[in-house]
C-alpha cells in the first residue's frame, strides 16, 4: 500500500512566493558613480576660474560622499582646502548647492548643521544624472557666490558626459 502525500496548493504557491522574495533581498545593487577621470576633468575645470588655478581649492567627491579629485592651487590659504572638501560633501548629502542648503537650514532645519562635515557656505554643487545624485564639487577661494559659479561651470563643461 503506497501513501501519497498532497501539499495543498496553497503552500506550494506560499513556497514559491517566499523564495522569490528572499532571491530579490539578495540582489546586486547597481549604482551609477563618479569616475575618477570625470572627478579629474570637473576638478580641472574648477581651476580655470582663477588665472592658474592661483587661490582656490577644488574637490570632487563621489556618490557616497567620499573625496575622488583634491586639488590645492598655488596661493591658497590652508583651510580652503578643507572648505571644498566639505562644500563638496554638503551638497552631495542633501542633493543641493551648499548656498541653497545654508540658507534652508538657517531656521528650520538649523539641527543639521550639527551634522559631520557639512557646512553653510556657498561654492559646493551637486554632480547630478537627471535626478541621481553621483557626487559634487566644492570650490574654495572666491566669494561664496563666486565658488558656487565656479563648480557650476565645471560641471557644465562636462555635461556631455552625465547623460
Amino acid at each position: 500500500m503506497r501513501h501519497h502525500f498532497r501539499l495543498p496548493l496553497f503552500v506550494c504557491v506560499f513556497v514559491m512566493l517566499a523564495s522569490s522574495i528572499m532571491a530579490h533581498a539578495q540582489g546586486v545593487i547597481s549604482e551609477r558613480n563618479i569616475s575618477t577621470p570625470l572627478a579629474r576633468a570637473i576638478a580641472d575645470a574648477a581651476m580655470e576660474c582663477s588665472a592658474n588655478g592661483v587661490g582656490l581649492s577644488v574637490a570632487v567627491v563621489d556618490r557616497a560622499g567620499l573625496v575622488r579629485v583634491w586639488i590645492r592651487g598655488d596661493g591658497s590659504p590652508p583651510h580652503g582646502f578643507d572648505l571644498a572638501r566639505r562644500k563638496a560633501y554638503t551638497a552631495r548629502t542633501f542633493r543641493q548647492t551648499s548656498l541653497e542648503w545654508a540658507k534652508r537650514s538657517e531656521t528650520a532645519l538649523a539641527g543639521q548643521r550639527g551634522l559631520a562635515d557639512v557646512i553653510p557656505l556657498g561654492g559646493g554643487v551637486p554632480i547630478k544624472i537627471g535626478d541621481e545624485t553621483i557626487g559634487a564639487v566644492g570650490v574654495s577661494g572666491s566669494s561664496q557666490e563666486g565658488d558656487e559659479n565656479c563648480a557650476k561651470a565645471a560641471i557644465a563643461k562636462v555635461s556631455d558626459q552625465l547623460k
